[in-house]
């Protein structure tokens, strides 16, 4: 089982002295992959120009541009809300980067009051995140979120 407020702490100390987005995001994907069972990806989309570009990431190659409303990342950032879906192929306009994959956590990342990414977890496993994942996927965000400078994001066009 996954420690997510030792995961919380590890970021956190991670950011100390540097929080810049780029390194913090790039040690968080690499925490996440290394400590929770059965995933396939996990990385960050960040907002760019009105749309999600990929940003760090552990795993395989990815989509590189994600447009708002289109699969689950871009839901959960249109919807400025979690997105924690058991099969992804019942998902309405799922985009399939990776073949492999079955369930997926999306968690909106936050700054200046609005949404400046997204994490995004993939499992080849269907049913593979439970709430509790989400709960403590969201305590991550958070602590991304109070640790974290996005500076520099050319959030819109």
């Amino acid at each position: 089982m996954t420690d997510y407020k030792l995961l919380a702490q590890q970021i956190r100390a991670l950011a100390d002295g540097e929080p810049d987005y780029m390194p913090v995001l790039s040690n968080a994907s690499a925490l996440i992959m290394e400590n929770m069972e059965n995933l396939n990806w996990a990385g960050f989309y960040l907002m760019n120009q009105g749309s999600l570009l990929l940003g760090p990431f552990q795993g395989k190659v990815a989509c590189i541009r994600i447009l708002m409303g289109r699969g689950v990342c871009g839901t959960a950032a249109q919807k400025d809300e979690t997105q924690l879906v058991k099969d992804v192929h019942e998902f309405p306009g799922h985009i399939a980067c990776d073949a492999a994959s079955s369930s997926e956590l999306v968690v909106p990342v936050h700054a200046g009051g609005r949404v400046v990414a997204v994490l995004d977890l993939d499992s080849p496993l269907a049913g593979r995140f439970t709430q509790q994942d989400r709960e403590g996927m969201e305590l991550f965000v958070k602590t991304l979120e109070e640790v974290t400078t996005f500076e520099g994001l050319r959030l819109t066009q």
